[in-house]
């Protein structure tokens, strides 16, 4: 087995101690044991716990070989299609189908931060965020204030985290059949983004799309 097979190889038996137990209550004996790895070999291939946990979390919130990113934009591309492209990859990042340790350790994470987290924001939150700053930059005038610019980018993931968090409690309020047909993260991003348009003043309201839809759907009088 080469160095990264047992690295992944022990990150997969970790994950589920941390995510069931924590960090301060996991052992690393029994992670080994879970890994068939022997005691050194924490240590040789993480450095310590410690260097393991903030590793584990990394692998839970994205394994490698499954990066979900937004498209790379042709120049001239509207900002209005960007937003839409970045939520859906947020959303296929959020939603994908992943071990139920992957999500309880994440959901520590979200709910009690630690110095995982914070390593987790600089590799990868914080340029994604950069990103949608950016998006929201060709939309907003260029008046606005930076939190307020904050404060928009934050309520556009908030919507993308909720079906994350919340997934199953929204399955329980709307039943598994319009789950099943509705919640897919392409039709999750339309809304999303649809929403967040119309309330910067940039997109029809959903009132209107309606309206425009109903017209569309009325057929005329045969002559």
């Amino acid at each position: 087995m080469g160095k990264d097979g047992a690295k992944t190889k022990i990150l997969e038996a970790a994950g589920p101690v941390f995510a069931e137990k924590g960090f301060q209550a996991a052992t690393v004996r029994e992670i080994c044991k879970a890994a068939g790895m022997n005691l050194a070999s924490i240590n040789y291939y993480f450095g310590d716990k410690q260097r393991l946990y903030v590793e584990a979390v990394k692998y839970a919130h994205q394994p490698p070989g499954e990066e979900i990113e937004p498209p790379a934009w042709s120049p001239g591309t509207p900002p209005e299609q960007k937003l839409k492209d970045f939520v859906l990859a947020t959303l296929r990042r959020m939603l994908g189908v992943k071990a139920n340790w992957q999500r309880q350790l994440m959901m520590r994470e979200i709910l009690k931060p630690t110095s995982a987290c914070k390593e987790l924001v600089e590799s990868h939150f914080r340029g994604r965020f950069d990103v949608l700053l950016g998006i929201l930059d060709e939309m907003l005038p260029a008046d606005t204030p930076l939190h307020k610019r904050h404060q928009i980018g934050f309520g556009i993931l908030g919507q993308c985290l909720h079906y994350r968090v919340a997934g199953e409690i929204v399955t329980m309020l709307v039943g598994e059949e319009e789950s099943a047909e509705h919640y897919s993260p392409e039709e999750l991003a339309e809304t999303i983004s649809q929403v967040a348009l119309a309330a910067l003043g940039l997109g029809p309201t959903l009132s209107e799309n309606r309206r425009e839809n109903s017209v569309g759907q009325v057929s005329m009088p045969e002559r």
